[in-house]
């Protein structure tokens, strides 16, 4: 799961005023009418006067953290499935239901990736703790039951973000070789992928 998107804006999109570093910040993925994913920036203050043109595919509310001289833009403009769980689980970023569940599946396949380290629940019992192989941060995601509903709710967010799975195609018969042919060998896999599409500027 990849998709490239505009860093962290450095002033609120409904008011224009420069964000302070620690003020909270409310940021949105959206899928727009050209089915582009824009992000948008704006002050926790201003949710309320802000009506995105488009369907809110994820939103989550951090504070605000200028950038780092030297920071890596590259990897700031890259959002795939491990910085979407390091931006949802930050125990900084405020909690919703809506993100609860994309980050326990994010959490789930990125354990399975070795990104992420199980290490054991929290004090109350209700929170599985993750240590992220990198930075060895510990992470605490709800717990969850990951019921064939659940699956479905997630994909359904998912699919906003990186757009639905294209079809398989079904491959043409091969033609019959001759008797006396010598067998051929088996063609190379192929593997499809899908991209979604750049945000314009």
């Amino acid at each position: 799961m990849e998709l490239n998107l505009q860093p962290l804006g450095t002033a609120c999109f409904v008011s224009g005023q420069t964000f302070a570093a620690g003020e909270p910040v409310a940021s949105y993925l959206v899928r727009n009418a050209n089915l582009e994913i824009v992000r948008y920036d704006l002050l926790a203050s201003q949710k309320a006067a802000f009506a995105p043109a488009g369907f809110v595919a994820c939103s989550w509310v951090h504070p605000y953290k200028p950038r780092v001289a030297g920071e890596n833009s590259e990897r700031t403009l890259k959002l795939n499935a491990e910085t979407l769980f390091l931006a949802l689980a930050d125990p900084s970023t405020e909690v919703n239901a809506e993100n609860t569940r994309l980050v326990q599946f994010l959490a789930f396949m990125l354990e399975r990736k070795k990104v992420l380290r199980p290490k054991g629940r929290s004090a109350d019992g209700e929170k599985n703790v993750y240590e992220h192989a990198k930075t060895k941060q510990l992470y605490q995601v709800p717990k969850g039951e990951l019921t064939p509903e659940f699956f479905v709710q997630v994909q359904a967010q998912l699919s906003v973000l990186v757009g639905e799975p294209k079809p398989r195609t079904t491959p043409a018969p091969a033609a019959t070789a001759p008797a006396a042919a010598v067998e051929s060998p088996a063609p190379a896999a192929t593997t499809e992928s899908a991209s979604a599409p750049a945000p314009s500027a």
